[in-house]
């Protein structure tokens, strides 16, 4: 199987309001690179956060006494602090320049997965509040126009518990399924696979983030084409949230 991984250049400066379906729809024609079935493409949020106008003034954030006890546990801005706090639904953990939450949507990563990179001065961006809601806007853009079939991945940049540096996942998906459960197939050796459940969602989001890059690179949306399980995992009601594991399960905040 051969997998290609395009960036689509020509993206602008997103600003509120613009038809991120119709701006990626261009980009692909410039490019002489027509949509088909079984596209799918991967979007960075910082691209959803900004046509969405989903960003925070730190200017006009006040903190509260205990944003700034946490800032001056970890070293950060009160603001920041006070904005992250408010985009959680738990403080898990707090460090040396780090804060571990749980955000309205049931994602653990660091800071509420707010970012300040790729935005103005003084502004940062929250995880797009319907992040499924947001990849589906834009796929149904894409498909009304092509008549094709797509998936589109929202994508975040973050950490993974006990391993250094940052990759990326999906936080939002539309399309296909997230998840690709192979339990009951077999192995090279004829052994029944019991517990093989593929985040298949958050492969394609980390593929797409070498081509995407974290610093001025300017390539928000990522095509990738050749996924071959794209037709049996095709789904027209899928979304992020089958990534999340149940609280109960979760062996580190018992």
């Amino acid at each position: 199987m051969e997998i290609k991984l395009i960036g689509l250049p020509g993206i602008p400066l997103l600003k509120e309001g613009d038809d991120l379906g119709e701006i990626i729809l261009e980009s692909s024609e410039n490019m002489d690179l027509p949509i088909e079935h079984g596209d799918v493409l991967v979007i960075a949020e910082t691209a959803v956060a900004k046509i969405e106008g989903n960003t925070i003034d730190l200017n006009s954030v006040n903190p509260r006494e205990e944003a700034f006890e946490i800032a001056l546990a970890t070293g950060k801005d009160p603001k920041l602090v006070e904005a992250i706090i408010n985009e959680s639904k738990e403080i898990i953990k707090v460090g040396p320049d780090f804060i571990i939450s749980e955000t309205k949507h049931g994602f653990v990563c660091a800071n509420a997965g707010i970012d300040e990179s790729n935005i103005e001065l003084g502004l940062a961006k929250p995880i797009p509040s319907e992040p499924d809601v947001s990849a589906s806007r834009i796929r149904d853009k894409i498909e009304s126009f092509t008549g094709k079939k797509v998936a589109v991945v929202i994508s975040d940049t973050q950490g993974r518990a006990f391993r250094e540096g940052a990759i990326g996942v999906a936080i939002g998906i539309s399309g296909m399924e997230p998840l690709w459960d192979r339990r009951g197939e077999t192995d090279l050796y004829g052994r029944e696979l019991q517990t093989t459940n593929i985040a298949v969602a958050d492969e394609l989001a980390s593929a797409a983030s070498i081509v995407m890059g974290q610093a001025h690179e300017g390539l928000p949306v990522v095509l990738i084409r050749g996924v071959g399980y794209f037709d049996y995992l095709q789904s027209d009601s899928s979304g992020a949230k089958s990534l999340i594991r149940p609280k109960k399960f979760d062996v580190f905040r018992k």
